[in-house]
């Protein structure tokens, strides 16, 4: 059998040549073409821009309107549609965009960003100064935006869940100093300012001037910021004096050794500020490594899953920051929930007294003791601890506490899931605009989310 295709690799080289080349499209990518396209066709009708765009036209915009100094009957270049720029921004939250140059390519690159921007262009410095610029009308939006939905039913703060989330600041380790190496570098940058101003006053050669003058700008924006960094410390050291070495009082009238011990490491890395960040602490992460971090808080409604308080904190320590979030829930929406979750780590005496008094019920673990004792009510405890701790010991009080985790740590794990790995800015007020922005990314994809499917009833 193997006589017989003898002959076929010649056969086949005879037939190749015999039939010619083979006919292929090839591309051409230097010819032009007209093409009539428009934007609003070649994004699907169901597409989420769409929804991020319906809900930006339905926010009070006059705030950012007022801003622009052009206008009809003032000579200015027109300003971009801050209705364009809220899109973009919420959208990119939404989609996990979080630097302003790649969000700038997209809106180039991509569809639905270009469906977005509408044909107007836009650069990444708009972008960036844009997004950190309207912490107050952001936080204003999280009010209404919730207040629209406890109107309509869709939120009850019956029950809220806050928890903490330390993100990684936009400073290294390296740019904390002591208050000795501050004042040297205090009186370095003074001393570069003045040099720097006597050489631009002498020197009449104008591009050297402007280059000069770049070099002055610079010197001067670090002296402010070791000048800042001085002023932290002062506040931490008052703050330290104050508190006595105290620090903050369990329900049952003791301290937990771990928090004594990580409140300690917190004022030993505290003694030092950042030159790069002034506002940001040295804290304790997730994975037990010590990094400049803030303490991002949200406040969660169980039943939606809607944030409706937002705050960022400088400090790793989560008890201070529970009565403080309850005041802000009570200045926003003029009403204090039913219940309160949060883990072990918010509880303290004050905290508790404090919630009692507004007849909100605290669900949180009770600090764990050495000596095995339980830990239901105890004599000697005050009404308001002894409520609490025999809250915490019922069955029901075991059940709604675990909502918590369901409720709190699945904003934050959404959150870090968008982007919200490491803080793009400095300072905690550009801080807290990133929080809000994420924050009402997370609300709008709760608006739009398909219903859920009704569970099969059993026959």
């Amino acid at each position: 059998m193997s006589e017989l295709f003898e002959d076929l690799p010649e056969q086949r080289r005879e037939r190749s040549q015999a039939s010619g080349r083979p006919r292929v499209l090839e591309a051409d990518r230097r010819q032009v073409a007209l093409e009539a396209v428009c934007l609003d066709d070649l994004l699907a009708p169901e597409h989420p821009a769409r929804a991020v765009w319906a809900f930006v036209e339905g926010l009070d915009l006059a705030p950012l309107y007022a801003s622009i100094r052009a206008s009809e009957d003032r000579a200015g270049r027109p300003a971009i549609d801050p209705k364009i720029l809220v899109a973009l921004w919420l959208y990119a939250t939404v989609d996990g965009v979080g630097s302003a140059r790649a969000l700038a390519r997209l809106c180039t690159e991509h569809v639905a960003y270009r469906w977005l921007c509408g044909g107007v262009s836009v650069n990444h410095h708009t972008l960036s100064d844009f997004r950190v610029a309207q912490v107050d009308w952001l936080d204003g939006v999280l009010t209404a935006s919730v207040a629209g939905l406890m109107h309509q039913g869709l939120v009850t703060l019956e029950r809220v869940a806050q928890d903490g989330m330390r993100v990684r600041a936009s400073a290294g380790a390296a740019s904390f100093r002591r208050r000795q190496s501050l004042e040297r570098c205090r009186e370095e940058a003074k001393a570069q300012v003045d040099a720097l101003k006597a050489e631009l006053e002498a020197d009449p050669a104008q591009a050297d001037r402007r280059r000069r003058a770049a070099r002055e700008r610079a010197a001067a924006e670090r002296l402010d910021r070791v000048e800042a960094a001085l002023r932290t410390l002062d506040a931490v050291e008052a703050a330290d004096a104050a508190r006595g070495g105290s620090g903050t009082s369990r329900a049952d009238g003791g301290r937990s050794d771990d928090a004594a011990d990580d409140e300690e490491r917190d004022k030993r890395r505290a003694r030092r500020a950042s030159t790069t960040d002034p506002e940001v602490r040295v804290m304790k992460m997730a994975d037990g490594g010590w990094r400049p971090a803030v303490n991002v808080q949200y406040a969660t409604d169980v039943e939606s899953g809607v944030v409706v308080g937002v705050d960022v904190a400088n400090g790793g320590n989560d008890q201070p920051q529970l009565v403080p979030m309850v005041d802000q829930l009570a200045d926003r929406y003029d009403t204090v929930p039913g219940a309160w979750l949060a883990d072990g780590g918010f509880v303290s005496l004050h905290a508790v007294k404090d919630l009692d008094a507004r007849n909100i019920a605290l669900y949180a673990p009770p600090p764990k003791r050495r000596d095995g004792r339980p830990a239901g009510p105890r004599p000697g405890d005050a009404p308001p601890v002894a409520n609490w701790r025999e809250r915490m010991t019922s069955e029901d009080g075991r059940a709604i506490y675990k909502q918590r985790a369901a409720t709190s740590e699945w904003v934050n794990a959404g959150a870090r899931g968008r982007g919200l790995q490491q803080m793009p800015v400095r300072g905690r007020a550009k801080a807290k605009a990133i929080a809000l922005w994420h924050a009402i990314g997370h609300n709008l994809t709760r608006l739009i989310a398909p219903p859920a499917a009704p569970a099969a009833r059993p026959a």
